[in-house]
């Protein structure tokens, strides 16, 4: 007897293969790059070092597409195969020791991690983590221990998430506490570099946060209550101090802004600021474990990512960096434990990047790979950044990349781009394929950091708390009637595109300003907020007051009017223009469901709404055929559109 397995969602409402490549098709004109230019995957792309430098290892593609992950003998140049892609893509991988790689891959994107390692040879594979339905993550590396490993995995309850210590090569691992209360749930934990458990992070009440830190009896103790609108956090401990007690500390407790504090955990009380900004919140710090954990520099993104050298070692080598590299923005992507020999990665908007190597002792730099030698960085847009006004008077930020035409004086079409999340992320300066392959056909793209975008300060994000669809909407829109009034684009062709958040920006843009757009594109995009809220991943649920408190509250009579004022499922009759839906289906954030009501309730009134779904793709497509597939017909459907 045979069995078929039911595909999710509504099959019947997708649009056949036919159908979207003859929408595909109208992307005609003599353009000098096409869809794959820009989104076929790169031949070698993820380059690592080996701890000790002996190998450099990266994903190299095969004429299938496959992705494997591939070993380079630095001293001889001989490589092999470490790591063979199958049918599921590998996620992600890296390096545990000299001689051991750690990898992750899911299932069709469902997001449910399984963590493998492998020899540097390619034997002894082996999943570590062997658990159906359980998502897996790396916690924290141990260069003290090269054999173990920290992880976290929602085995014992999908809803929250328990710390074991995990051995690479045998698989064996232990259980280094327990989550076990479901209501208060353990939300992050803090190890030192050898794995002892100082610190965690319980929630109380679905919106308090407690921190917990060890006494000198092996217990844990409440250090604070913090609102979970509160930033409190150990980036690490700090080494150099003969004061166990001592760590670097993100927080904003203080102010506006993110910052960096010594603080002593014991006696619960700051040392010193360590570093802040005026405008911005900081992003980060590097230690250097192998010059006695000295700092060597923070990082903070305003207009552009920004590195500050601290150490006299880090100063010399960011300017050898910036003499070499010049203006383009470089990144350490990988360095040895003796700091000897450094992978860095240099893009710019124009650029979409190449890694390069340096030799300390040598001081030599060697180019090891540019991922897309076919763009050329002559013929890219540059991406502009702007700043206006809000019409409630807000400064805002974003982004604008305009082709050869608007240069030119040409009002052009415009596709506004609203960037996912939406809290706490935001659109950064530096190469954007989806924006270059617009500017190719002759599109600017806007891209605005609206209310709730991260990186502006706790008054800046939660100035959009319970105004997604709604404020955070106004800044979108008023971010496109200031581009027009540069005289930069054609009010009268602005498209709207976005993935997650962004998506359902399109289908509320669409329904709030039906006559602003001449057409939207929603990517894994969410309808109704309703649904949304119900059908979140079981290990999202201890969040869920807290995505209320950031999105809406149904059961909160007025909230519950919004919720269907702002779901766009609720307002369909006020979208004119078309729309092209694409989804994946076993997308474990945003239902197929949020999908498939939409072009239900469209094609009910007779629209023609193209929808694509891909059946092994999750929160996003990251399959090459499947991103081609979208961004082919997506060029279309804007041809047919704004040309």
């Amino acid at each position: 007897m045979s069995t078929t397995t039911a595909l999710p969602g509504n099959p019947a409402l997708v649009s056949s293969h036919e159908s979207l490549d003859a929408l595909a098709a109208l992307d005609t004109g003599k353009y000098k790059y096409n869809v794959e230019d820009y989104f076929a995957k790169p031949i070698a792309a993820s380059f690592n070092v080996s701890p000790d430098g002996t190998y450099i290892s990266y994903l190299e593609k095969n004429a299938q597409g496959k992705r494997h992950v591939m070993v380079k003998v630095q001293e001889t140049g001989t490589v092999k195969r470490a790591i063979e892609e199958k049918d599921e893509l590998i996620r992600g991988y890296g390096w545990v020791n000299n001689e051991r790689l750690i990898y992750a891959m899911d299932k069709g994107g469902d997001e449910n991690y399984h963590l493998y390692t492998v020899h540097v040879d390619g034997t002894e594979a082996k999943d570590l983590t062997p658990f159906d339905g359980v998502k897996a993550s790396i916690l924290r590396l141990l260069k003290e221990d090269k054999d173990h490993i920290i992880i976290s995995m929602n085995k014992n309850n999908p809803a929250i998430f328990d710390p074991y210590k995990l051995n690479v090569v045998s698989g064996e691992m232990e259980q280094l506490y327990s989550n076990d209360d479901e209501a208060n749930p353990i939300t992050g934990y803090d190890f030192d570099k050898d794995g002892n458990l100082k610190a965690f992070t319980r929630m109380r009440d679905g919106i308090e946060q407690d921190l917990y830190y060890v006494n000198d009896s092996r217990e844990y103790e409440l250090l604070k209550s913090l609102n979970w609108k509160d930033a409190f956090s150990i980036l690490g401990f700090d080494y150099s101090s003969k004061n166990p007690h001592e760590a670097y500390v993100i927080s904003n407790l203080e102010g506006d802004k993110v910052k960096i504090i010594l603080y002593d955990l014991k006696k619960d009380e700051k040392v010193r600021d360590i570093f802040s900004h005026e405008d911005y919140d900081v992003s980060g710090i590097s230690i250097s474990r192998k010059r006695g954990y000295e700092i060597d520099y923070f990082r903070y993104e305003g207009e552009k990512k920004v590195t500050i050298p601290v150490s006299d070692y880090y100063k010399k080598l960011d300017a050898r960096f910036k003499e070499h590299f010049g203006e383009k923005q470089y990144g350490i992507a990988d360095k040895t434990d003796e700091e000897d020999f450094y992978l860095i990665y240099v893009n710019s908007d124009r650029d979409y990047g190449t890694y390069h190597s340096y030799d300390v002792s040598t001081d030599t730099f060697a180019v090891v790979y540019e991922l897309m030698p076919q763009l050329h960085e002559e013929d890219m847009s540059e991406m502009k950044p702007i700043s206006f006004k809000s019409r409630d008077g807000i400064d805002l930020h974003g982004y604008i990349t305009l082709p050869p035409a608007a240069l030119e004086g040409k009002e052009v079409p415009v596709v506004v781009n609203p960037h996912g999340g939406p809290q706490g992320i935001r659109d950064s300066w530096g190469f954007n394929p989806e924006a270059q392959l617009f500017a190719s056909r002759g599109y600017a793209t806007l891209q605005v950091n609206f209310r709730i975008s991260g990186g502006y300060g706790k008054e800046f994000l939660e100035s959009g708390f319970k105004q997604i669809g709604r404020k955070a909407m106004d800044d979108v829109e008023d971010g496109l009637h200031y581009v027009i009034d540069q005289g930069w684009v054609d009010a009268k062709k602005a498209a709207i595109y976005g993935g997650s958040h962004g998506g359902y920006a399109v289908l509320r843009g669409l329904t709030k300003t039906p006559d602003l757009y001449a057409c939207g594109i929603d990517y894994v995009g969410v309808s109704n907020l309703f649904t949304f809220m119900q059908t979140i991943p079981p290990y999202w649920k201890p969040y869920l007051k807290i995505l209320k408190e950031i999105w809406y509250d149904e059961a909160i009579a007025e909230e519950k009017q919004i919720m269907e004022e702002v779901s766009p499922v609720y307002q369909l009759d006020k979208i004119k223009k078309p729309l092209f839906v694409v989804q994946g289906a076993n997308d474990p954030r945003v239902n197929i469901d949020e999908a498939d009501q939409i072009v239900s309730a469209l094609r009910e009134k007779e629209v023609d709404v193209p929808y694509m779904v891909k059946y092994d793709e999750g929160h996003g497509f990251a399959k090459e055929k499947n991103s081609l597939d979208f961004y082919r017909a997506m060029m279309g459907f804007l041809a047919k559109h704004l040309a």
